[in-house]
């Protein structure tokens, strides 16, 4: 048997660049981007935003490029790995950049946020202690500071990133929730929301489908959802929410209102300072799904369109739309930092009491996660890069890009506007000769651009004028580059026009 002093410490065979946290291995990190970018450069970018062809054929030829889904015994290296995975995600995936890409709220990447959240990563840093990252816990305090002056919260005011809107939109439910039970005198955390009889939720009837989400994990129930009527804007009445509240019995128990600003489809912000004084008026939080709008508030122009946010309990806001972040780069902002009182937790072997009191704490208390990366870097570097100017004038630009679309489609016979631009986005039909195939027409023709790659369009359903109309399907603009051109636009309509065409053409051929 060997010996204490016999033993000889173990020499690694990995060199010191094998990890990025290391000076080396920052190196080692420029150098294999390089790889990778030179990978892409080469790659055979479709033609339009998207890859032509059925969605079968393009999963297909981007698993055949991956090669078998095995692991192999000895690896590619890393030049190999990474040219390979840079032509599939280049030659069978989406280019967010190209201006026909206009379907969802997923916005082009701004370089400097892809190049900080690269420096993040190197270096894996985890917000839940200080041991575990210190200046990512000061890089991610600095953005909330600067947030939510921006939303003019308040000093009290606090806020954490999490991994996406829903999951904010959660989150604050989740503090509204525990906010009601408190004024019952009822805790929560131990009790659970069966001490809490009737729970209701209030939120405009074209609220994210995520707050019915939260509502069923928080174990409310979507059943505790209260749609509320809006009006000819898309925006929630207030009046229909009060009288909602006064007809509640005493066996009800009104958790909160969720107030949208920057609805998906049609941007329409909800009256934020009326809903505000009734959810005063009956000790209800409110929560405002700002997700959307909330960089409008980087823009002279459109700021005011938000005014009465600085009331809300919580807001959500997703810097990965209108801020042009990687996702997922979401924030929930709180009036008051004792509302994440409820998810304060200590843990022997994370912060335990003494060495939280001496200063060794981290941001554990304010999340529903543990490890949580830092997002934060990313959005910070846009920050301090652009200001609030520069965002404003990326902000304006794509208002005035969606304003273009409106006239344009207002100007087309073939078109129909449904919901003019109140944020970027643009709702309409094309009308074809025939009403009562509209619907399968404008559903084929966003699928025919989709096979075509030609462009990237959204599609939903909006209610017809009138009372107990069915809703049609209709087409949508989200117009989230600010590089696009109004020529841009103008070809993306022409697209749209031509593949409508040929569309309303062929439902004629089947149809005879």
């Amino acid at each position: 048997m060997t010996s204490l002093t016999e033993a000889r410490p173990l020499l690694s065979d990995f060199p010191a660049s094998l990890l990025a946290g290391s000076r080396e291995g920052l190196t080692e990190v420029l150098a294999t981007l390089t790889e990778a970018i030179d990978a892409a450069s080469t790659a055979r970018r479709p033609a339009g935003p998207i890859p032509a062809g059925a969605p079968a054929e393009v999963l297909a030829a981007a698993a055949d490029a991956l090669g078998p889904a095995e692991l192999p015994a000895e690896g590619l290296g890393t030049k190999a790995a990474l040219r390979r995975l840079a032509t599939v995600l280049i030659e069978h995936g989406i280019d967010l950049s190209h201006p026909r890409a206009a379907a969802h709220l997923q916005p082009p990447s701004l370089a400097v946020a892809v190049a900080a959240d690269t420096l993040a990563s190197a270096g894996n840093a985890s917000l839940d202690t200080y041991d575990s990252g210190p200046s990512a816990i000061a890089v991610e305090r600095w953005l909330i500071g600067v947030l939510t002056r921006l939303a003019g919260l308040g000093e009290r005011a606090d806020g954490v990133l999490t991994p996406g809107g829903s999951l904010s939109n959660l989150l604050g439910l989740l503090l509204a929730r525990d906010a009601a039970a408190l004024r019952r005198g009822i805790n929560a955390r131990e009790h659970g929301v069966a001490a809490l009889p009737g729970p209701v939720v209030f939120c405009s009837e074209l609220a994210h489908f995520s707050t019915h989400r939260a509502c069923a994990a928080l174990g409310l129930g979507e059943a505790a959802v209260h749609p509320v009527p809006v009006d000819d804007r898309r925006r929630m009445r207030p009046e229909a929410l009060a009288a909602a509240l006064d007809a509640l019995g005493p066996d009800r128990t009104p958790i909160a209102v969720v107030a949208t600003a920057g609805t998906t489809d049609f941007g329409s912000i909800d009256p934020l300072p009326e809903i505000a004084e009734i959810a005063t008026g009956h000790g209800m939080w409110m929560h405002v799904d700002a997700a959307y709008g909330f960089g409008a508030l980087f823009s002279d122009r459109l700021a005011g369109r938000l005014a009465g946010l600085e009331l809300a309990d919580s807001v959500t806001l997703d810097l990965h739309k209108i801020g042009w972040q990687p996702a997922a780069t979401s924030v929930l902002l709180v009036s008051d930092t004792t509302a994440f009182t409820s998810l304060d937790r200590e843990v022997a072997y994370l912060n335990p009491t003494d060495d939280s009191e001496a200063g060794y704490d981290g941001l554990l208390g304010r999340s529903l996660q543990t490890t949580r990366r830092p997002d934060a870097v990313k959005a910070a570097a846009t920050l301090m890069t652009y200001g609030r100017t520069g965002m404003g004038r990326m902000v304006d630009a794509c208002h005035d890009l969606a304003r273009h679309a409106e006239q344009r489609v207002l100007a087309e016979p073939e078109l129909e506007l449904v919901a003019p631009a109140e944020l970027t986005t643009v709702v309409f039909r094309y009308r074809g000769a025939d009403p009562s195939a509209a619907d399968e027409l404008n559903g084929a023709l966003r699928r025919r651009l989709l096979e075509s790659g030609s462009a990237l369009i959204g599609r939903t359903e909006v209610e017809a004028a009138g009372p107990g109309s069915a809703k049609q399907v209709c087409l949508k603009f989200t117009l989230l580059n600010p590089t696009a051109t109004t020529d841009d636009i103008d070809g993306l309509v022409d697209t749209v026009l031509d593949a409508g065409r040929i569309c309303a053409r062929l439902i004629e051929e089947d149809a005879a």
